[in-house]
């Protein structure tokens, strides 16, 4: 299992979150959404996401504002907050990895994902876990301490033990959510809830499921505490999700065909998808070739001028590792950092069609190590003496044949 820390923008500063995959290749990512005053961390979320991860999905859960390692101050925080940082994160998932095609929420965290869904076009399925048809449900949960937020603007209420600033703000903003996205949600359901839950009653989710319009279900959590507390409960929910979910993904779980018998010296590119997803193949590796969600691909692998770049920077790194070692030269890591881009030809003067513009591609080198100036000057030189450097330089002749059946 892989796991990358990841600190993202939110609605009041930097959030952190935690991205979960058993490989580079999963490519159905979730966004989870925690519960009230929980965190990332929190047992519930942690086994379900690890169940999830498991069974091939790629899970990103973060800790709203002010609460866990994210900054901010909870008590300036409000439901609407949280709803903006669901939407920050998913953006950026879209940006950075692959943006999220399925949604869970537990707890006041699926009222928030209910909430945010409509503004995640990427998401094709939502799930809710033991969670309120309306945010406002939550004030029962410090019910008692309404009077004084409302006559001195705030109160330290407890909430599972733990003390927390609770201004009137965060209140007003929960009297004006109401229940009227659940129906124009336009995306697949499915409500799951525990007849025995104490702290959210079954008939909230009664109320979403009523709201929601088709494709909707309902899976009942027999048994279950509100925070999912037993390993087999978590496990539970996590494979009937699974499940559900394939009939709504675009692309399913784990989505690589199977590898096939690659000729040495060979390489194999196929559709996935039909849109810009490939599959990619050589004699020992697999992996995914894609384009960005904003030009309509999935993000799910790096896109054709990204391979072109990889190649050229990983056989620059190799070949400086190999004269280093070779010469003795003291080099202890080089780090090549490329982009692409086109511009006008040196000549060009009025930029037309005649002058066409020229692709540039622009390469950085990072030497550590003692190196004198005399050493420095030689591995640049030896970086241009790379393999595929020099093929980029030759005249490319690319012929083209058709593989009749």
């Amino acid at each position: 299992m892989q796991k990358l820390t990841i600190t993202f923008p939110g609605s009041q500063g930097p959030l952190s979150g935690l991205l979960e995959r058993s490989n580079e290749h999963s490519t159905t990512v979730v966004l989870f959404a925690h519960c009230f005053t929980c965190g990332k961390d929190f047992i519930a979320a942690t086994r379900i996401s690890k169940a999830l991860v498991e069974l091939g999905f790629a899970v990103f859960r973060f800790d709203f504002t002010g609460l866990g390692n994210s900054s901010g101050d909870f008590a300036n925080t409000n439901f609407s907050s949280n709803v903006e940082d669901l939407v920050a994160a998913a953006d950026y998932l879209a940006d950075h990895f692959q943006a999220p095609s399925l949604l869970i929420g537990h707890s006041l965290g699926g009222a928030a994902i209910l909430k945010a869904a409509g503004h995640i076009p990427s998401a094709k399925a939502v799930v809710t876990l033991a969670a309120p048809a309306d945010a406002a449900h939550v004030k029962h949960l410090f019910q008692c301490d309404l009077p004084t937020i409302e006559q001195q603007g705030e109160a330290e209420v407890s909430l599972a033990g733990r003390p927390f600033k609770i201004k009137k703000q965060f209140i007003d903003d929960l009297d004006q959510q109401d229940t009227s996205h659940i129906s124009e949600l336009k995306k697949a359901l499915l409500v799951m809830h525990s007849p025995v839950d104490g702290t959210v009653s079954i008939k909230e989710a009664e109320k979403i499921y009523v709201a929601a319009k088709h494709p909707k279900s309902f899976v009942s959590l027999d048994h279950a505490n509100h925070l999912l507390t037993r390993a087999e409960d978590a496990a539970y929910a996590a494979k009937v999700i699974a499940t559900w979910s394939e009939k709504f993904l675009d692309a399913p779980v784990n989505a690589l065909p199977t590898k096939q018998a690659i000729p040495s010296g060979q390489v194999r590119v196929s559709e996935i998808d039909h849109q810009f997803q490939c599959d990619v193949q050589t004699t020992d590796h697999q992996w995914l070739a894609d384009e960005p969600v904003k030009v309509g691909g999935g993000n799910s692998g790096p896109d054709p001028y990204q391979h072109l770049l990889a190649s050229l920077g990983a056989c620059t790194v190799m070949t400086l590792r190999m004269y280093a070692n070779l010469k003795n030269i003291p080099l202890t890591n080089s780090i090549v950092t490329l982009s692409h881009g086109r511009e006008h030809g040196a000549d060009c003067q009025a930029c037309d069609e005649e002058h066409p513009k020229v692709d540039v591609i622009s390469r950085t080198i990072h030497f550590e190590g003692e190196l004198t100036d005399e050493q420095v000057n030689k591995l640049l030189v030896i970086a241009d003496k790379c393999p595929v450097h020099r093929t980029l330089h030759n005249k490319i002749e690319v012929r083209t044949g058709l593989l009749k059946d």
